[in-house]
């Protein structure tokens, strides 16, 4: 967390409140997720926000220099990720600035855009606009732009488990446990095939599914497990649509067997064991989480 959906629902709320207004000074609490903390406090002050962006689970602003900035020919654009605790919002500076609130970058009109993040594990950096592009390029391809046919060259005859794959922001970007989850129960896929067994009818199925998955999301404004909210300060609702994720013990909706818990690839994977039978493998493929004493 958080993911696309939560990304992309955040941007749109920033898109309506950041566009045309100016930074005018940056204050910085903890600066270990920031890639260079002197050049985001020097360099920032008097840029304009043009536009706001997603790139996966990215956030790109994209700023342009005023007069008043510092080395005004350097064209850069301001990149955060969230990591899994970081939020992003405009506040008042008369509003109450939540524990963990790192970064405040004050706006010509008095308010301040800020970033909280309780375990530091998100990103901020300045990309110039001459590299924007090869680095987003390093993210892999934005899933909701792939047509069919792209999706299934990317996993065709790949040796890896297909958790895995949807989760390689190198592959596809955006994409994270909850809704590589979600879309595999509805494809009726489990996470440890090898994407090189899946056949085109698969790779088809899984291709809608998470489309739909996505979409959805976004209409529903993410999903909030813990404690995502969007740039107002609001909860998602489509954890109320969650099929698969987190449900361990819980009856499928399609088939009415139970949801079980599976660690692939590294991580907890909840699927139905009847509408997604697990692939013919060693055991060492597929390992399940001993029951808590």
């Amino acid at each position: 967390m958080p993911e696309l959906p939560e990304v992309e629902t955040i941007v749109r709320g920033l898109r309506t409140v950041l566009p045309g207004h100016t930074i005018t000074s940056v204050r910085l609490g903890k600066t270990d997720f920031i890639e260079d903390p002197v050049a985001v406090g020097e360099l920032l002050p008097g840029r304009r926000m043009e536009a706001v962006d997603r790139m996966g689970k990215f956030i790109r602003l994209k700023l342009n220099a005023t007069p008043e900035a510092k080395h005004p020919d350097k064209h850069l654009d301001l990149v955060i990720h969230l990591g899994m605790t970081g939020w992003l919002g405009v506040r008042r500076p008369e509003d109450p600035v939540p524990p963990h609130t790192h970064v405040f970058f004050e706006l010509e009109d008095g308010r301040e855009l800020r970033y909280t993040d309780i375990r530091r594990f998100g990103q901020i950096l300045l990309v110039g606009h001459d590299e924007i592009d090869n680095f987003a390029a390093r993210l892999g391809r934005e899933p909701l732009e792939l047509l069919l046919q792209e999706f299934k060259a990317r996993l065709a005859g790949r040796q890896a488990r297909i958790k895995a794959l949807l989760l390689n922001q190198a592959v596809f970007r955006g994409i994270g446990n909850i809704y590589a989850d979600e879309s595999l129960w509805r494809a009726r896929i489990h996470p440890a095939r090898l994407a090189s067994r899946l056949s085109s009818a698969d790779l088809q199925r899984l291709w809608k599914a998470i489309r739909r998955v996505l979409q959805q999301a976004i209409e529903d404004r993410g999903s909030s497990i813990s404690d995502f909210v969007d740039a107002e300060g609001q909860p998602g609702e489509y954890q109320q649509k969650h099929r698969a994720y987190g449900r361990e013990g819980k009856r499928c909706f399609r088939c009415g067997a139970r949801i079980r818990r599976a660690i692939v690839a590294g991580r907890s994977s909840y699927f139905c064991p009847r509408c997604q039978p697990a692939p013919r493998a060693p055991k060492a493929i597929l390992e399940i989480p001993k029951a808590k004493t």
